[in-house]
């Protein structure tokens, strides 16, 4: 499975408007704190067949990283985990709750966190995929996303390991 779609070029009144609207909306992003542990570790152990420990999260709250929350009626619905080195942030971890997936949570999160890279002087985001999840793999080559490589037995698997999509595409600012 190929993404075929590239990003094209954005004026930066395009990209400013862009990051306007994905700061807006129904559904509130902003800042993930450390007494919110509890819910994102519901949400990863919902999510993931192996997921981050509660020390994995606490060294995320770093000034490094960036945790960005989806918010819907003041509930977390999702969240993200980015981590910026140079010019490159690296998209971590991104998750939503199952009683929020089919709502547009991730896609919002998604293009949060493209949009306030680039505001924030990222050039690059990168990520890794399970190579069996493909509605993630879908998402992210339908906002821009190419795969560049591949990370072999990069994931846990029931069975061994999994391979991970390695995927890039430029912030918007």
């Amino acid at each position: 499975m190929e993404c075929h779609q590239g990003m094209g070029e954005l004026s930066v009144d395009d990209r400013t408007k862009a990051y306007q609207q994905v700061a807006q909306g129904e559904l509130v992003i902003d800042t993930l704190n450390p007494e919110e542990l509890p819910a994102i570790l519901e949400i990863e152990r919902s999510c993931h067949s192996n997921p981050w420990s509660a020390g994995i999260f606490e060294d995320c709250f770093k000034s490094t990283y960036r945790l960005w929350a989806a918010r819907r009626n003041g509930e977390l619905a999702g969240y993200a985990v980015v981590t910026y080195q140079y010019d490159e942030a690296h998209l971590m971890n991104l998750c939503v709750a199952p009683a929020a997936r089919g709502q547009g949570v991730a896609r919002r999160l998604l293009q949060y966190l493209v949009a306030r890279s680039g505001h924030d002087g990222m050039q690059l985001l990168l990520l890794e995929v399970r190579h069996s999840n493909k509605a993630a793999y879908r998402l992210y080559c339908s906002e821009g996303f190419e795969q560049v490589g591949v990370r072999p037995d990069y994931y846990p698997a029931p069975n061994g390991r999994e391979n991970a999509r390695v995927m890039t595409r430029p912030c918007l600012l």
